[in-house]
């Protein structure tokens, strides 16, 4: 759980350093027995939202986590990555407000990472 918990926290310092804002890490522990930690991200287009992505797989390889499915990368709004324990949620402004993803997982608690 340690090394898990360790890649969100990579995640979520990569994201916010290549200009994604708003990141919040969610522990998911005891809330969701699909993921232990999510990662919610908002990018500035959809090409920095696929860079960001592209990098995290590459920090991903480097830590031993392995990509187990992408959803939405030749879209504009929602890009999802799976590494199983833990699940990367980059969006663009709107994609973000609409689907409210912290308030439907409102019982997760915070991960403080900065």
């Amino acid at each position: 759980m340690e090394a898990t918990r360790k890649f969100a926290i990579e995640v979520a310092h990569l994201a916010k350093n290549t200009r994604c804002h708003d990141v919040v890490v969610l522990d998911m522990t005891g809330v969701s027995p699909i993921t232990d930690f999510n990662i919610i991200a908002t990018g500035t287009s959809a090409r920095q939202m696929r860079t960001v992505c592209d990098d995290i797989d590459e920090l991903a390889v480097k830590s031993g986590f392995r990509s187990f499915h992408r959803s939405g990368y030749e879209g504009e709004s929602w890009i999802a990555v799976d590494y199983v324990d833990v699940v990367i949620h980059v969006f663009n402004g709107a994609a973000r407000m609409y689907y409210d993803l912290e308030n439907l997982w409102a019982d997760a608690r915070r991960v403080k990472w900065e």
